[in-house]
C-alpha cells in the first residue's frame, strides 16, 4: 500500500481505503468521504431523500448511513457465509441469509422482509 504525502493511503485492488489517525484540532481532508465508501454517496443519497420524512440530508448524514449500511452488509454476508460453509458450500444462497437472521437476535427486525 502506498502512502501520499497528505497521509492518505492508496489501496492495492481488493482493500478498502482508510484515513491514518488526525492530529487532534486538524480539519479533515476535503473530497474524501465519496474515497471511503464503496457505495455511491448519490445512491444513498437518494434512497435516503424517497423517504417522505427526509427533506434534507447533510453529506455527513449520507455518509454516516452509507457506512453503517456497509458494516451492516458486512456482518449479516459474514453469518450468512458460514450458514454456506456448514452445508459445504462456498456460495450464499437466500436459505443461508435466513438462517443467519433467524440465527442472530439483532437481525430479527429483519424476520418476514424477505418474503
Amino acid at each position: 500500500m502506498e502512502e501520499l504525502e497528505s497521509g492518505v493511503a492508496l489501496a492495492e485492488p481488493g482493500q478498502s481505503l482508510q484515513l491514518e489517525a488526525e492530529a487532534p484540532g486538524s480539519a479533515p481532508l476535503p473530497g474524501l468521504h465519496h474515497k471511503l465508501l464503496r457505495l455511491p454517496l448519490s445512491r444513498i443519497k437518494g434512497l435516503m431523500k424517497a423517504d417522505p420524512d427526509v427533506s434534507l440530508a447533510s453529506q455527513e448524514a449520507v455518509f454516516a448511513i452509507g457506512k453503517a449500511t456497509e458494516l451492516f452488509v458486512e456482518v449479516i454476508a459474514k453469518d450468512a457465509y458460514t450458514f454456506a460453509l456448514q452445508g459445504k458450500r462456498k456460495t450464499i444462497q437466500r436459505k443461508d441469509v435466513d438462517n443467519a437472521v433467524d440465527a442472530t437476535d439483532e437481525f430479527a427486525f429483519l424476520e418476514g422482509t424477505l418474503d
